[in-house]
């Protein structure tokens, strides 16, 4: 028996992991409710996140922490092994976080990086985080950028990985096949995850040409009731939202904010004709470029990336920049 997939509505969980003790919080009682009232008429979600931190009773660190923000239909789980060896490095106390509509985060019908950075500034503030060094990949990264221009004194440092604030990469306009490949992908029911991710696999190749973007993509396939599986994310509202996330939002300011910019040379995200533009939003920013990474560096040179970002986190005069 063939059955459609629907949207899951994922429970806002808050995972925070502490060396190797793991802990899960519901997010309503890390909180107010799922929802509080920050300005204008944006209702910000609890996101969900996991956090890393130093077990020792005698440890605590005097840096601001790192937020880390996934990419569109990615997860804070995506960032987990960069996450740990991060804080290992750094010492600092790391948050990888689910974006509305993502991972284990709320769904809801209105998903802009206003909202994004909105969710963000109450994740703050809910954690009591006066400031933070932000890393972010693609959409993530943008709106990391959207924070930092609106409210500069909450962010002490940006690493904005493999996005752009000028240009729209020419591979954004594929998402909408991606969307329409995974909403018309049937499986049949009461069938092992193996089998059902290989099902669709073969039914979004149609759509989805990439292999490997494939693969990222039934990272969201997620088992569901009486035998059915499911898309973990909002696809619905993704899809219907993506016009918002596919430009940049214009602002009118510049951040003076240290940031660096990590680019894949196999991506086309991040152009050099773009650094002087970018500058003029971004006057401290630096670029990096990892050779043989493309638009997924966390995935493709993730041990590159980190040297890169630790030094950068660590002491932002030791990274020299390419212009």
């Amino acid at each position: 028996m063939a059955i459609k997939f629907a949207n899951i509505k994922a429970s806002p969980n808050v995972t925070r992991l502490m060396g190797s003790k793991e802990q899960v919080v519901s997010a309503q009682d890390s909180g107010s409710g799922d929802s509080i009232k920050m300005g204008n008429s944006i209702e910000p979600v609890k996101m969900a996140y996991t956090s890393y931190e130093s077990t020792k009773p005698s440890f605590v660190s005097t840096e601001w922490p790192v937020i880390i923000m996934h990419g569109l239909l990615g997860s804070k789980a995506n960032w987990n092994a960069m996450s740990k060896i991060l804080h290992n490095k750094t010492n600092r106390k790391i948050f990888a976080v689910d974006a509305r509509n993502h991972g284990d985060s709320p769904h809801t019908n209105e998903m802009t990086y206003t909202h994004l950075v909105e969710d963000l500034r109450a994740l703050m503030s809910d954690l009591n985080i006066k400031q933070a060094t932000f890393i972010g990949h693609s959409m993530g990264g943008r709106a990391a950028m959207l924070m930092a221009l609106r409210y500069p004194e909450l962010v002490e440092k940006l690493v904005i990985v493999d996005i752009s604030p000028i240009t729209v990469s020419s591979t954004l306009s594929t998402m909408p096949k991606y969307f329409e490949g995974m909403m018309s992908v049937k499986l049949d029911r009461n069938i092992p995850l193996s089998k059902a991710r290989r099902m669709a696999d073969e039914q979004l190749a149609k759509y989805v040409l990439d292999s490997g973007t494939r693969q990222f993509i039934l990272t969201n396939l997620v088992e569901a009731e009486g035998g059915c599986y499911k898309w973990r994310i909002n696809l619905d509202s993704i899809a219907r939202n993506f016009n918002s996330l596919a430009a940049f939002p214009t602002v009118g300011t510049s951040c003076p904010v240290p940031t660096l910019f990590v680019a894949g040379s196999n991506s086309d995200y991040v152009r050099s004709e773009d650094h002087e533009e970018i500058r003029r939003m971004f006057p401290a920013a630096k670029f990096e470029t990892i050779p043989g990474a493309g638009h997924w560096v966390h995935a493709d040179k993730p041990n590159e990336l980190l040297v890169i970002m630790k030094d950068f986190i660590q002491n932002v005069q030791t990274i020299e920049g390419n212009v």
